[in-house]
């Protein structure tokens, strides 16, 4: 079977969950080869990481001469490994639907004059993918049907499965154009660390609206009996209550998690577009003729301020 290059999205080396996601659909398609970008130093480990989630093969490129630069290089890297893949290429290139994930996939479409399929949140074998458009108004299906299918998928599209793969490392060595490193980072500032995890990425997501009234205190205590990602809405963030990193929606992030858990929120369109294709929607609101309810899979009419408390009680109590 042909490879199936995914590309390692990982911090220093630790692999994050969405690569593993793209790991179990990269076997449905062809043999698992992931792509890893990093320091020398850090290749083993991965590798073995990968492995265990099935990949067969895991090519090592040394980014001496890729950090440092925007994603122009990364996007010359994959270029150079598919090309190097043989006269047929790989089966399909899967990236995770970041907002860095969708540029590189961009750049590399058109460098190997391919088909780009984005924010897929289902990948059949025949290689059809299942993408909500249009403000999560309609699903469509897709499929490339031209060169290698290059394919950013959501995180939490997929459940990671564990089963061991070869893992074999082969150093490759890429050369990177003087075009690709016009721009240059000269700055960076590490993120404050909230003990919670990636909002794009989290299974649970407990967002707050408006409703809040600018107390997020019981949004943020469910979401950390829950071990959930705390996410806000336009109005909210507008309002000065949450940074724009933790807005969902339109002009925001788009999140596809297992349980979704909206907290004051009307449920207007443009919020709608950035959370409707989690698995599981939970509503909180006091005004029962909101539009998120005919969304959800579960409503309660209340004020969050009475409800979530008691919900975090009772989760707290049980976990006891």
């Amino acid at each position: 079977m042909s490879e199936v290059l995914v590309l390692v999205d990982h911090v220093d080396g630790a692999v994050r969950k969405p690569t593993y996601e793209l790991l179990a659909i990269a076997k449905k398609l062809g043999t698992p080869a992931a792509v890893f970008i990093g320091g020398a130093d850090k290749a083993e480990g991965a590798a073995a990481d990968l492995a265990k989630f099935g990949a067969e093969k895991v090519y090592a490129v040394d980014d001496a001469e890729v950090k440092g630069y925007l994603v122009a290089p990364k996007a010359e890297v994959l270029q150079q490994i598919a090309e190097a893949s043989g006269s047929e290429g790989p089966a399909a290139i899967l990236i995770v639907s970041s907002a860095e994930g969708k540029e590189i996939a961009g750049r590399l479409a058109i460098k190997l004059g391919s088909g780009l399929i984005t924010d897929a949140v289902d990948v059949a074998e025949d290689g059809s993918t299942t993408q909500s458009v249009f403000a999560g108004n309609y699903t469509v299906k897709a499929k490339v049907t031209t060169g290698t299918p290059i394919i950013t998928v959501k995180p939490n599209s997929a459940a990671p499965e564990e089963g061991a793969g070869a893992g074999t490392v082969e150093q490759f060595a890429v050369t990177i154009s003087d075009a690709a490193k016009a721009a240059r980072i000269v700055a960076s500032n590490p993120r404050q660390a909230s003990g919670r995890p990636e909002l794009a990425e989290a299974a649970i997501v407990v967002s707050g609206g408006r409703g809040t009234g600018g107390d997020f205190s019981a949004v943020e205590g469910l979401a950390d009996a829950l071990g959930a990602a705390v996410g806000a809405s336009r109005a909210a963030v507008d309002s000065g209550w949450q940074p724009h990193s933790l807005q969902i929606g339109q002009t925001g992030k788009t999140v596809s998690p297992q349980l979704y858990v909206a907290n004051g929120i009307s449920g207007a369109i443009q919020h709608r577009a950035g959370m409707q294709t989690s698995k599981t929607i939970v509503a909180v609101n006091k005004d029962e003729e909101a539009p998120i309810f005919e969304l959800v899979d579960f409503g309660v009419v209340g004020d969050l301020h009475s409800v979530l408390p008691a919900a975090t009680a009772e989760i707290e109590k049980r976990k006891s």
